[in-house]
């Protein structure tokens, strides 16, 4: 991994949070994630299950963590499944996690290898009158493809029908959306290299450069910081691209004139940060531009201020969409008359800011979490308003990402820049 060790008393405690809430005479399983394949003998690169990381810190494939509530003893026992390393395999793919290693990382004691699982499950479960499972229950979940904890679901329905199967998302969901400090740590570590991203690709952006330039620049400046990867695909849309929400192919040219709307985030320890900036690609706004990157501005400064604890998301959306729609008045794209006459189901500033303006944020950039409970304090998300005049070619966003606290939002990314007069400076110098 390139990033440097993670103190393991974060994944400690981790694990001491959800045996905590597992009902005794229980036991939990956690499969990482797949090495996917892609034609050939060809793989994807691999990305560790963020639950099982979240509890472990291991990065490693064909890794297993059973929580096992101990009845006779009455504690929680923690077990950790790896793929047993030999010469061959550190020869052709790499050393693989040794038992003591793998301890320093996660603070484990018990660690056996893959081979040893059936028979220890098998004894375990056979005391276990509850089996916890694992599952992807995200809200914008679309899995088509079997996952390992799919597939060891079926197994386990097949071999003990008479257990009573329990959900561990809801529990990770709730546990995860909460961060701890060295979380956060983490958090912003991935937003001060994204923010090195940026600079670095500010002076740089001139009218002829290709998006794909843009995307490239960006991450030699990561991987030279010790992160892996982008946090997810990046968004590098000029002219009528900054009007598609998901544009990914980064393939047209930057024209004088055009705005230039970069959507991207630095991963650091598998941990997310989800940063947009929209910039001219001549360098200085036109005064339409202008008009609206303020309104936008302003909207997400508003929005950020209302992100304390209590506040239920789906009324802090309701106030956002209120803030947005005045601006719109302003700038002439929406008339107050339609306004007061308009469906309130269905509000028309829809058709110029038509997506949410926060998510969480952790180790997914779209991080997992209730959207129906209060906000609390520990949380983190983004702020990413935005404003789409197809018919104009331009579109504007503009996403920091905030942390919740007992006092005033912190804004984790407050260093990068964001003022017109900052960004032109910047771009000219």
């Amino acid at each position: 991994m390139k990033y440097l060790p993670i103190n393991k008393d974060l994944f400690i405690q981790n694990r001491k949070s959800l045996a905590n809430n597992l009902q005794k005479n229980s036991t939990a399983i956690f499969n990482s994630n797949d090495v996917m394949p892609t034609n050939s003998d060809g793989t994807m690169p691999f990305i560790q299950n963020s639950d099982l990381f979240w509890l472990s810190g291991i990065d490693q494939e064909e890794s297993v963590l059973i929580i096992h509530y101990n009845k006779s003893k009455n504690l929680f026992e923690e077990l950790l499944f790896l793929k047993e390393t030999n010469e061959h395999i550190a020869i052709w793919e790499g050393e693989k996690l040794s038992k003591k290693n793998a301890y320093g990382v996660s603070g484990i004691k018990q660690v056996f290898w893959l081979s040893e699982f059936e028979n220890i499950f098998e004894k375990l479960i056979k005391n276990s009158k509850n089996i916890y499972l694992n599952k992807n229950m995200h809200l914008r979940a679309t899995t088509l493809v079997q996952s390992r904890d799919d597939r060891f679901r079926i197994s386990i329905k097949n071999q003990f029908p008479n257990k009573n199967i329990l959900e561990l998302a809801p529990i990770m969901q709730r546990l995860r959306s909460i961060k701890s400090e060295i979380e956060i740590d983490l958090i912003k570590h991935a937003c001060n290299i994204t923010e090195k991203g940026f600079r670095r690709i500010l002076p740089f952006i001139k009218p002829g450069i290709m998006e794909y330039e843009i995307e490239a620049e960006l991450i030699h400046e990561f991987i030279s910081n010790r992160s892996s990867r982008f946090a997810y695909q990046p968004i590098i849309g000029s002219g009528r691209n900054s009007c598609v929400l998901h544009y990914i192919e980064n393939n047209k040219k930057c024209k004088d004139g055009d705005i230039l709307l970069m959507d991207f985030g630095a991963e650091y320890a598998n941990y997310a940060s989800d940063l947009t900036r929209t910039v001219p690609v001549n360098g200085v706004f036109s005064k339409r531009q202008k008009e609206i990157y303020r309104s936008v501005l302003h909207v997400m400064k508003e929005a950020t201020k209302m992100l304390r604890p209590g506040v239920l998301i789906g009324d802090y959306h309701t106030e956002v969409g209120k803030i947005m729609e005045s601006e719109l008045i302003k700038l002439k794209l929406l008339d107050y008359n339609d306004v007061k006459k308009q469906d309130p189901k269905k509000p028309l500033y829809k058709k110029y800011f038509m997506h949410g303006t926060s998510h969480f944020l952790g180790l997914d950039v779209h991080d997992v979490g209730d959207f129906k409970t209060p906000i609390k304090a520990g949380m983190v998300f983004t702020c990413e308003p935005g404003i789409y005049v197809l018919e104009e070619k331009i579109g504007i966003r503009l996403e920091n990402d905030i942390l919740v606290t007992e006092n005033e939002p912190e804004d984790l990314m407050k260093n990068i820049p964001i003022e017109i007069d900052e960004i032109e400076s910047l771009m000219n110098d």
